[in-house]
C-alpha cells in the first residue's frame, strides 16, 4: 500500500498525504540544515558521482562475515 502512495501522480493522494504529514510546500528542509550538515551532504553527493559508494550487497556480505550471521 505504501508503495502505491509513493509512485502515485495523483495529485489529490499527494495533497492529502501532504496535509496528513504537514508537509508545507513553502519550507525547503535545506534552509533549516546547520552549514556542518550541508557541507556532509554535499560532500556524500560529490563522493556518488565520483563512483565513490558501496554497494548495499557488500555491506550485508561484510557485515555477515564480521558478525558470523
Amino acid at each position: 500500500m505504501i508503495a502505491k502512495i509513493i509512485r502515485s501522480e495523483d495529485d489529490r493522494v499527494l495533497a492529502a498525504i501532504q496535509s496528513i504529514l504537514e508537509i508545507d510546500d513553502e519550507t525547503d528542509f535545506w534552509d533549516d540544515l546547520n552549514t556542518e550538515d550541508q557541507a556532509a551532504i554535499q560532500e556524500g553527493l560529490a563522493q556518488l558521482d565520483a563512483g565513490q559508494h558501496v554497494s548495499s550487497a557488500s555491506v550485508r556480505l561484510e557485515i555477515k562475515d564480521r558478525f558470523n550471521f
